[in-house]
């Protein structure tokens, strides 16, 4: 026990070294790409280091499976240099009863992520999104809730508010839709009601429309002019709606359910957020099967020699699996393999591949 306790302890140490040293390097590469990105006077060292603080986070969550697979690799040389392997061995406990608490540890890591890192990481998401759309000004939102579509978007004389009772899969065609018009000092225009809205290049092509203008020296119901043809204009595009909604990520994951059956209420396809939430489940198989390829490949003893080539073996495994897993994401995103599939295939694979080479290159 105190043995499964000490290899915890220096896995643990192993991980904390690498992710220090990868969220420095991160944090100081995102600080430059910030200031190269606005190049303007509104964002200087301090404001880039704020918005580089709350970017860190999510691009150190998805380097989980990288670091665990450093972390191995950093852990196991160490024990061999040192001849802590060869004495275990010799004391009779087998190269795979060493795995058990690294392997533990980081499905630990893996549940932990998912549990409480995932929620701190989409709330910094959603916080620096806030703030770039503060510094580049403008833009469009989409919030989807029980009582539909809210979408906003900016227009020459302000914002206009559009809420729709349902969707189209790409965000083009809304059915029972309200536009509310805002000056720039926030106060209501006008208000539209239509029974279908379209987006066409430049505009919204709206049917059935009936528009009231609110004005304080006039009735808006009896200024209010109907239409069976109406033309808004619009500089939103498809890709532009459906960007609004967001990465996953930015998600919590135990909003995400609800949030999944939100969008097919509101008609839209929902399979990206099934394909991360299974992703998300998976994550502490796949730091388990991390932990695996490094050790099958670095739980040698330094005098058989080769290290350099070994190490390199194990960083290359890691990053094949790791971009399959990326490919498979892909693949299930557009409906092109199951979503189960794509989340859970990739991290079992590199389980299997990992204990088949473990036994064939240990006793067990």
């Amino acid at each position: 026990m105190k043995l499964d306790l000490y290899f915890a302890r220096r896995f643990i140490r192993a991980f904390m070294l690498v992710f220090g040293v990868f969220f420095g390097i991160v944090y100081l590469i995102d600080m430059v790409e910030q200031i190269r990105r606005f190049e303007s006077d509104a964002v200087g060292i301090v404001e880039a280091g704020q918005l580089a603080l709350l970017k860190a986070p999510a691009t150190m969550y998805r380097m989980l499976p990288l670091l665990t697979v450093l972390a191995t690799i950093v852990l196991f040389l160490g024990l061999a240099r040192t001849s802590e392997m060869v004495v275990t061995r010799a004391s009779g406990r087998s190269a795979m009863r060493s795995l058990f608490t690294p392997v533990l540890t980081a499905v630990f890591f893996g549940v932990l992520g998912v549990a409480a890192l995932n929620p701190i990481v989409a709330a910094t998401s959603k916080k620096f999104e806030e703030i770039s759309q503060g510094f580049e000004g403008g833009g469009s939102a989409v919030s989807v809730s029980d009582r539909g579509l809210w979408l906003r978007q900016a227009s020459a004389d302000g914002q206009v508010v559009i809420r729709a009772n349902r969707s189209n899969l790409d965000g083009t065609e809304f059915t029972g839709v309200t536009f509310y018009g805002f000056d720039r000092a926030g106060s209501a225009t006008y208000r539209i009601v239509a029974d279908r809205a379209l987006l066409e290049p430049g505009q919204w092509a709206l049917t059935n429309a009936k528009r009231w203008t609110f004005d304080p020296d006039t009735n808006a119901e009896e200024t209010a002019q109907s239409f069976d043809r109406f033309a808004l204009p619009s500089d939103l595009t498809r890709d532009q709606i459906q960007d609004s909604f967001g990465s996953p990520s930015a998600i919590p994951i135990w909003e995400l359910p609800t949030f999944i059956r939100q969008l097919d209420r509101a008609g839209f396809s929902a399979l990206q957020h099934r394909v991360w939430l299974q992703m998300e489940l998976a994550n502490p198989a796949l730091l388990a099967a991390m932990v695996l390829i490094g050790a099958a490949f670095t739980m040698r003893h330094t005098r058989f020699g080769r290290t350099g080539i070994m190490v390199l073996f194990a960083i290359l495994m890691g990053f094949s699996i790791y971009f399959l897993r990326n490919f498979a994401q892909v693949l299930g995103e557009n409906g092109q393999i199951p979503v189960i599939v794509a989340a859970w295939a990739p991290p079992l694979a590199g389980i299997f591949m990992s204990l088949g080479l473990l036994f064939h290159m240990e006793d067990g």
